[in-house]
């Protein structure tokens, strides 16, 4: 009886560990689809309404820039392990310069992670002016990343 429990364990231990490594690896297309996914949602919460603030196009409004920059924060760690080398040849916007240019591509992914946290931290201060710069800080590391990375649209 307690051979029979230990195997029955043992085969259920052996095929969780083979689906684990199994769900670990994603098609290059739901890659593709998912990074996408949260660059989309970058796009909505920032080009969509903080950068329109920050050049007057839209009032400002300090819960929205605050609630907009935990989400930022949170979608701008989301789509980097979806480059990966595997989805060079899947169709999407990005340019051969992210699979060949690897180091230049991680360091505009820091600059935007450190210019995000900091758009965090200014958001809690209450100073207009301040947001508004640092928004406009953000907005220039991601056309420069545009410029480089992604397809002209």
């Amino acid at each position: 009886m307690n051979q029979k429990l230990f195997s029955a364990g043992l085969a259920l231990l052996l095929g969780a560990g083979h689906g684990v490594t199994a769900f670990a690896q994603a098609k290059p297309e739901v890659l593709v689809k998912q990074r996408q996914a949260a660059l989309t949602l970058q796009g909505k919460y920032f080009f969509g309404q903080l950068r329109p603030m920050a050049q007057g196009k839209t009032p400002y409004d300090a819960n929205v820039v605050a609630r907009n920059a935990v989400f930022l924060d949170a979608l701008t760690q989301m789509p980097w392990d979806g480059f990966a080398p595997s989805t060079r040849d899947v169709k999407s916007g990005a340019l051969p310069a992210v699979y060949t240019d690897t180091a230049k591509f991680k360091e505009n992914q820091d600059r935007l992670r450190n210019e995000i946290t900091r758009l965090v931290a200014v958001s809690k201060s209450g100073d207009e002016d301040a947001v508004k710069a640092q928004i406009l800080a953000v907005n220039k590391v991601c056309l420069g990343c545009h410029e480089t990375f992604r397809e002209k649209q």
